[in-house]
């Protein structure tokens, strides 16, 4: 009678051990063979069988980049039914050769580990480039309109007394002339064109324009935005982007002001916040002294994060007088190690720029 219930027992466990479901795929890779840039998404569909003896359930399904895989099998899919996965690319702006995967994990039994190894999927294809415009032929990629500028960005860094001369190249290409209107700025004025008021139908010509820092009158990073009026129906308004680092210029001091200079003393260069739990704020103090025999005026602090804001309570430090600015970091809904810095600007000739580094790490 004992074996008869272990022979039972086992036929059991053996008939368990089988009843489990498992994914079958018609095929896992799909072929798009020359799809066209401008020719919009395009789809594959993997259709795949429940060859098991349990349900199949899609627990995820994790594209790789450029493709995605929104649209699958959500419900259980029954032993011998069929279920499917569509994948989507998007060719524009991706012209080339490409070959992307999708994970796929389900409920079968190799996969309840904590770090199962799923199935792949695969697309390929490639994407053949759009037509080139007349303005992405002659290099004029940026703007909208018929009147466009070549490069609409500069970088410098310029001490407080020096101008800088920048050209631009622009070009009409329309058939009509486009009125090319400099709009009113204090500290950046046009100093040559090689066209008149208008910019002629298929002309390109350029625009030599000169920023004065004196006129500016701020230090540190500063982000301008320059804007020409035009009649162009499409984009009327043409801008040219400059960041610049203006520093104060002390060449003209002699050795007396020199020694009579201000002189900053700054208590730490780096700040460590800590450990700081998500939309919270962590507050750190540091010491600024004047060591100097004259004024020391502290011009500016700029952080590189909405993250971190600083409260100085004074911009003047009297000779051997000292005070305490608050660093406040707020974590928001970052996560992990973050790294931050200040730029602390004065009137010190010998350290007008200096870099307060912070560090926090958010937690969860």
């Amino acid at each position: 009678m004992k074996k008869i219930l272990l022979t039972v027992f086992s036929v059991v466990i053996a008939v368990l051990g089988f009843a489990q479901p498992k994914i079958q795929f018609d095929q896992t890779t799909y072929d798009f063979g020359l799809i066209k840039e401008e020719g919009g998404k395009v789809t594959a569909r993997f259709n795949f069988t429940n060859v098991g003896t349990e349900d199949l359930i899609l627990k995820s399904v994790r594209p790789g980049c450029g493709c995605t895989a929104a649209n699958y099998t959500k419900t259980a899919i029954a032993p011998g039914q069929r279920g499917f996965i569509d994948a989507t690319y998007n060719p524009a702006n991706r012209p080339g050769s490409f070959n992307k995967n999708i994970k796929v994990t389900t409920n079968e039994p190799e996969m309840q580990v904590e770090k199962p190894t799923p199935h792949m999927i695969y697309i390929k294809g490639n994407v053949t480039p759009k037509p080139k415009t007349p303005f992405e032929k002659e290099g004029y990629t940026l703007g909208k309109g018929m009147v466009r500028i070549k490069t609409n960005t500069t970088k410098l860094e310029l001490l407080n007394t020096e101008q800088h001369l920048d050209t631009f190249q622009i070009k009409n290409f329309g058939t009509k002339p486009v009125n090319v209107i400099l709009n009113n700025n204090s500290f950046v004025s046009e100093a040559y064109r090689s066209f008149g008021s208008e910019i002629q139908g298929g002309e390109e010509g350029i625009v030599v324009l000169k920023y004065d820092a004196s006129k500016r009158n701020d230090f540190g990073t500063i982000k301008d935005a320059i804007s020409f009026t035009t009649n162009d129906s499409i984009e009327p308004k043409k801008e040219i982007y400059y960041q610049v680092n203006i520093k104060e210029d002390f060449s003209k001091l002699s050795a007396g002001k020199l020694k009579k200079a201000p002189v900053l003393n700054l208590s730490k260069t780096f700040i460590d916040f800590g450990k700081v739990k998500q939309n919270t704020a962590a507050n750190e103090t540091i010491v600024l002294k004047n060591d100097g025999k004259s004024d020391l005026i502290i011009r500016k602090f700029e952080a590189n994060s909405s993250n971190i804001k600083i409260d100085c309570p004074k911009t003047v430090l009297k000779k051997g007088e000292s005070i305490e600015v608050k660093v406040t970091y707020n974590s928001k809904q970052n996560k992990g190690k973050q790294t931050h810095s200040i730029t602390l600007i004065t009137n010190d000739p010998t350290n007008s720029q200096i870099t307060i580094n912070t560090k926090a790490e958010n937690l969860q």
